[in-house]
């Protein structure tokens, strides 16, 4: 049964190995509301998932210790069921989507657990762990469908109204459930008026689908730079929490959480990773109402670098600030010169050239030229295409 008093104890439970994280308000990102950051993504292992995992690991049996732990994850809960066993001296075994960054898989043996790699996404491991603990007689401990771990989950719920009691709203990321279900259900408890919202990828929207459609309902696949909230199904006990005490759920596009990753990053020296900020996506794209005191959970950092490229120039891109244009010229001396001059003198800088001399079926004395300059933002791109064309330059295609 999940209680206000179990959310509580996990509380007491988590002093000896959760932090209590700071809620640093963003007056950058948000200049023109009262927006706040919960920043788990500083918490023990890079991610909130610790509190939940080791709470519920603290209520098995000796007898369920002696056999140890089964766990899946697309990474965070794996280390923080990996952290939670090795605290308490018990095996575990964590299976995890091949496709998991290499980052939090390391991560994860580090802790001390034994690491399974299976093809597929995240439900992919958990029918193998399912299978694992059949045959073994190891305890499931599930990322988030179970009630204790919902409790521990709902222990950040208790922080955020400690350091701001008048708080409004929350945006809390939606991957199953049990982080949402956990927060809405102890803050809605012990102060009604709150508002709680959830947010999930745009695509990955299985909880999304299920609270819009009353009923729980299957994804046929996942896609989404935020691994950590890439499920297919919602479980029932939070769907059913969810449903009951979470004022909406809405989607945020892999673009906008690019952005908000970067945006955290400039203004806030925040490393979060792309499931740790739809909440802040969310806020910046204006999907939820940010009417009074908003807390956006910054829910884990622990981002694969070998992606964190990518997703800047993503974000950059969105953003006006990096673009393509592709020009037509005459195959003679002085014109890449000439390009080069109208955009240094626009105030944009280059940062890469590539010059086609194929030419075309009609001019073959033609080339082309594609450049790629980092820019403040679309109205400059747009300065910068009306002084080229101005200078008799013609454009190939849309860029980007």
């Amino acid at each position: 049964m999940l209680t206000l008093d179990t959310v509580y104890q996990a509380s007491f439970v988590l002093k000896e190995v959760a932090r209590n994280t700071d809620l640093i308000r963003a007056p950058r990102m948000f200049p023109s509301d009262e927006v706040y950051l919960k920043t788990e993504n500083l918490q023990t292992t890079g991610s909130f998932k610790v509190r939940g995992a080791y709470y519920r690991i603290s209520r098995l049996s000796d007898d369920q210790k002696r056999k140890g732990v089964i766990a899946c994850s697309a990474g965070n809960h794996a280390q923080g069921v990996a952290l939670a066993a090795s605290r308490q001296g018990i095996d575990a075994v964590i299976c995890i989507p091949e496709g998991a960054p290499i980052s939090k898989v390391e991560a994860t043996r580090a802790y001390g657990a034994a690491v399974e790699l299976v093809k597929g996404v995240y439900d992919d491991a958990y029918s193998r762990a399912i299978e694992i603990m059949k045959e073994t007689g190891r305890t499931m401990i599930h990322p988030f469908n179970d009630p204790d771990v919902i409790a521990g989950q709902g222990t950040i719920g208790l922080e955020i109204l400690n350091q701001l009691p008048d708080v409004d709203n929350v945006i809390v990321p939606v991957g199953g459930g049990g982080l949402i279900a956990g927060m809405a259900f102890t803050m809605k408890l012990l102060k009604p008026s709150i508002k709680v919202y959830g947010v999930q990828a745009a695509g990955a929207p299985s909880m999304v689908n299920s609270i819009h459609d009353h009923k729980i309902e299957e994804l046929a696949s996942v896609s989404t730079i935020s691994d950590g909230i890439a499920v297919k199904c919602p479980g029932d006990l939070t769907y059913s929490l969810v449903d009951k005490y979470v004022d909406d759920v809405v989607s945020v596009t892999d673009d906008e959480t690019a952005v908000a990753i970067l945006s955290m990053m400039e203004t806030q020296k925040l490393v979060s990773e792309g499931a740790g900020a739809v909440a802040v996506a969310a806020a910046l794209f204006h999907r939820i109402p940010l009417k009074g005191k908003t807390v956006c959970l910054v829910s884990g950092g622990n981002i694969d670098v070998t992606i964190l490229s990518r997703v800047i120039n993503r974000a950059l891109i969105k953003q006006g600030r990096l673009a393509d244009i592709t020009v037509e010229l005459i195959d003679k001396p002085g014109q890449l010169v000439e390009v080069s001059s109208i955009i240094a003198g626009a105030g944009a800088n280059v940062v890469g050239v590539f010059h086609d001399k194929t030419g075309n079926e009609k001019q073959l004395n033609n080339c082309t030229l594609r450049v790629t300059m980092e820019t403040r933002d679309f109205s400059h791109i747009n300065e910068i295409k009306s002084r080229l064309s101005a200078a008799g330059f013609q454009f190939v295609g849309e860029g980007r």
